[in-house]
């Protein structure tokens, strides 16, 4: 059965079922406990602020208002596919956009389609940091600006930092990119040596293919947060030109059957 997402009533509240929160909670106690020395200080100091908890599912209004206390962003629920120009302008307008679905019992271990889990636990604990923030609203407007000739490329940015991220720590090498912190083989592979890691330049990452289906084969890694918004220190239009006429670099990956 397909899933189907949920709408709030007038006060902004959605309503989950009894197996919903009880999904919710499996899920967060397994992640939070796997994610030790695997995810980096600021992602669990964020869950801290947000106040994620076990016991419920959170309500967007809540996490949208302390957000707002924290940083000025916020999030804004959505269907679990948007189409491009929405999910960028939302970002550009310091709005993150989250599926209001969750995933049924059977797909705890994977859901193709991004869930509230994915969104709230993976997301949303780093939109509690100003540069993290920043680089996300800076690369929405940029994409907004260079429109859909462009997204496609720019995407892979989007993809090596904010969804498959690593940072090295003074502890080491750990994850920061929600499909790191919300998957348990992502995040096992990711922090177990056998990836290829990558310092996290903007034309490589540009021109290096992906698959969404997979664990990822390559990680990019920054030094620091405050790397990401240096990220778009240059022309991207220029970037994605250049990284157009170079093409793709080989994929460290089998094609989809």
């Amino acid at each position: 059965m397909a899933y189907a997402s949920k709408y709030p009533d007038e006060t902004g509240y959605y309503d989950y079922t009894t197996d919903e929160h009880a999904v919710w909670g499996e899920l967060f106690d397994r992640q939070i406990a796997f994610l030790k020395g695997r995810i980096c200080p600021e992602y669990l100091d964020g869950v801290d602020l947000l106040g994620l908890k076990a016991k419920a599912v959170p309500q967007l209004r809540d996490v949208d208002k302390r957000l707002g206390e924290l940083t000025d962003f916020g999030v804004e629920g959505v269907p679990a596919i948007i189409p491009p120009s929405q999910f960028y302008t939302l970002l550009a307008d310091r709005k993150f956009p989250v599926a209001t679905f969750l995933r049924r019992r059977e797909d705890m271990d994977y859901i193709e389609e991004p869930d509230l889990f994915h969104e709230v636990f993976g997301h949303c604990p780093l939109l509690t940091n100003q540069a993290y923030t920043d680089f996300i609203e800076a690369f929405g407007k940029i994409a907004v600006e260079l429109g859909k000739g462009y997204r496609w490329h720019l995407f892979r940015l989007f993809w090596f930092t904010i969804e498959f991220g690593m940072i090295n720590t003074p502890d080491g090498l750990r994850g920061y990119g929600a499909g790191v912190a919300s998957s348990p083989s992502e995040a096992d592979f990711a922090c177990s040596g056998n990836a290829v890691y990558t310092p996290a330049d903007l034309t490589t990452m540009l021109r290096t293919p992906y698959r969404i289906d997979i664990v990822q084969p390559q990680y990019f890694v920054i030094d620091s947060f405050e790397d990401l918004p240096k990220l778009l220190e240059t022309d991207l239009k220029e970037a994605i030109d250049t990284a157009k006429a170079q093409g793709d670099l080989p994929a460290l990956f089998e094609k989809a059957a």
